[in-house]
Order: structure tokens, then sequence, then C-alpha cells
């Protein structure tokens, strides 16, 4: 097997572990309190990262000189956590999963003041039509829009943050450490405040929570796994499979069946998400040193 379709393979296989633990976070989160969902995601998901990082080079892989930076990140993903599970509770699973697509266009956005970093025209036009089909979406002053849609927006300008962060930071800090200290913030911060909305889960409920985790960290795996073996143009424009697995689980357990709006919108953000990583793609080869 050819390593490009490999890696398009792991990808669609991450994305459709996202797919399912944002179905699990919304079953739960009717349930019971997000803060208590992401408790028990966390709980999972931080050992087994340990594992991963321990057999993917050691415990060393997660030392750190800038511990400050790793407690804003888990901050910040704290508030991504709590939005995108509450968010996930208020609309259809397609709808939430479009809104949530709308984080890498604030990445080139807040990359301006926050990065130093230039917008192009290319870029901004995408942009403004990537924002042009959230406003489809989410339809402001209509009947269809609702708190929900403002949750998810800002559950994508938290992830925006987390991206960029990333981007400044990841070539000094090992991918282990970003994601273990990003993974283990929320769940010391919850676990400080459950006792204020602990309920006792069902017995049909158990299996969920520790399913969230599983399907969590094996997302991150797939990810990683998809990006050694294809290229990031190549594999990156499957993340957006995650809107059919969202239509279909949508449907399948709730009976979700989203409006022509949300498809219209999504293909106008996903579009803008393609051509622009597109016209960054052909950006850094221009600007990649020749021998």
């Amino acid at each position: 097997m050819a390593p490009s379709l490999k890696g398009i393979l792991f990808m669609c296989a991450g994305v459709l572990c996202l797919a399912i633990g944002d179905a699990l976070s919304k079953w739960l989160g009717e349930a019971y309190s997000p803060l208590q969902v992401i408790f028990f995601r966390t709980l999972v998901s931080v050992p087994l990262i340990a594992l991963l990082a321990y057999y993917g080079g050691g415990l060393r892989k997660l030392r750190t000189r800038r511990p400050v930076m790793h407690l804003v990140r888990g901050l910040i993903y704290t508030g991504t956590m709590f939005c995108f599970v509450f968010g996930l509770t208020l609309l259809p699973l397609a709808e939430a999963t479009a809104i949530a697509f709308v984080a890498p266009l604030f990445v080139t956005l807040l990359s301006v003041p926050l990065l130093g970093e230039r917008i192009e025209m290319p870029v901004m036009i995408a942009s403004l039509f990537g924002f042009f089909g959230v406003l489809i979406v989410v339809r402001p002053g209509g009947e269809a829009f609702q708190l929900g849609s403002l949750v998810l927006i800002g559950a994508a300008t938290f992830y925006s943050l987390m991206l960029i962060t990333a981007r400044r930071y990841g070539s000094t800090e090992h991918l282990w450490a970003m994601v273990f200290y990003m993974t283990l913030v929320p769940l010391v911060l919850t676990a400080l405040v459950l006792p204020w909305f602990w309920q006792t889960p069902e017995p049909r409920h158990w299996p969920g929570f520790l399913a969230s985790g599983v399907f969590g960290v094996g997302a991150m795996a797939f990810i990683t796994m998809a990006f050694r073996f294809a290229p990031a143009a190549i594999a990156a424009p499957f993340d957006y499979t995650a809107m059919l697995w969202a239509v279909l689980l949508g449907w399948w357990f709730w009976g979700e069946i989203p409006d022509a709006w949300v498809f219209i919108g999504s293909a106008l953000i996903i579009g803008s998400g393609l051509a622009i990583g597109y016209h960054e793609r052909r950006t850094t080869l221009k600007r990649r040193p020749t021998s």
C-alpha cells in the first residue's frame, strides 16, 4: 500500500474516532454536567497519553521548560472542551460540527495580531467566504439562531487559540508534552469543582465515559500517524469527512436531519478552509530554500 494512501486511511480513522467521541459527549452531556463529561474523558486520556509517550520515546518527552505556557494552553483547552460539550447538547451534531470548522478561519485572522503574520488577499477572500458560510449555518436573527450557535463559536475561538499557541511553541516543545499537559490541566480543574456538579453515573453510562476518552486518544494517535505517512496537503483535507460522520451519527442516534442551509453553509466553510490550506502550501513551497 502506498504511504500516501496509508496516511489518508489513518486520517479518516482518526476523524471517525473524533466524530464518535463527539457523539458520546453529546449523549452524556444530555444527562450530566459538561464538567463531569470532561473529567472522565481526561481521566481516561491522561494515562493513555503518558503510555503512548513512554512507548514513543520515553517519559523524558514530557519534560518542559515552559510550565506557564502549558498552564495557559490547558486553560484554553478547558474552555474549548466546556463550550463544545455544552454546545453539542444544544445543537444537532452536524450543525455543531459545521460551526466548529470555522476554527482555522479564526487562526488566519488571529495570527495577525498574535503572531505578526500577514494575510494575503486570496486568503482574506477565502476567509470572507468561510464566515459567510458560518452566517448561513447559524442565521443570526432568524428562528434557527440560538444560544448553542454562540457557544460553538466560542469553542471555535478557544480552539483557534490552541492552534496558534501550538504554532508558536510547537518547534521548541515535544508533541507529547504539548498534548499531555494540555489534557492534564482540565483534569485537575474539573476534579476540583466536580463535588458541586457530581451525579453518580448510571451503569449504562460508564462504558460511554470510558469510550469517550479512548476514542479521543485514538483520534490523536491515528491523526499523528496520518501525517507521518502522507504530506499535510494530502492528509489534512480528509479532516472534513467529519461532516459526513456527524450527519450519519446525528441521524442514526437522534433522528437529526440538517436542512439545506446547513449543507450550503458547510460547503462554503469547507471550501474556504481547503482554499486557505492550498494557498499556504503553495506559499510554503515557494519560500522553501532550494539547493
